[in-house]
């Protein structure tokens, strides 16, 4: 298993990590199989999603952060970052990739990112290749 290091500078963004995760599997010789991806924050994620337009992620952000605010009447955790649990509960923790020829099969258009909810921090994410080496 291998760690990615993540500096965040918002208390709400998308990080992406594509290249990061490229140079996992091939610092690992994997060629076929997968790679799983996993966030062990309970306030930041991880998703795959478009990078060729920036303007995506932002509207992701704009869309979480206005349905699920920061101050909610009611709100009882005492860190008041309800929101981010909430918001990292519904990204999810981990996503897996196919790894294909030493690659990443992802699409086109897609990325794979880390999410900050409750930034800024430095944050970790675990990968682990899973399948045949070279």
């Amino acid at each position: 298993m291998r760690t990615i290091d993540v500096r965040t500078d918002r208390r709400t963004e998308f990080v992406e990590i594509t290249a990061d995760v490229r140079r996992v599997v091939r610092e690992a010789g994997l060629t076929d199989g997968a790679v799983a991806v996993y966030c062990p924050h309970t306030t930041a994620a991880v998703t795959i999603q478009e990078n060729a337009d920036p303007d995506v992620v932002h509207d992701l952000l704009l869309w979480l952060n206005h349905h699920i605010p920061k101050n909610v009447a009611g709100f009882r955790h005492a860190e008041g970052n309800s929101d981010a649990h909430i918001k990292s509960s519904l990204v999810g923790p981990s996503v897996l990739v196919p790894v294909a020829g030493g690659d990443l099969v992802l699409g086109t258009w897609q990325g794979v990112y880390f999410c900050e909810f409750d930034g800024p921090r430095s944050r970790e994410v675990k990968v682990q290749t899973i399948g045949n080496n070279s």
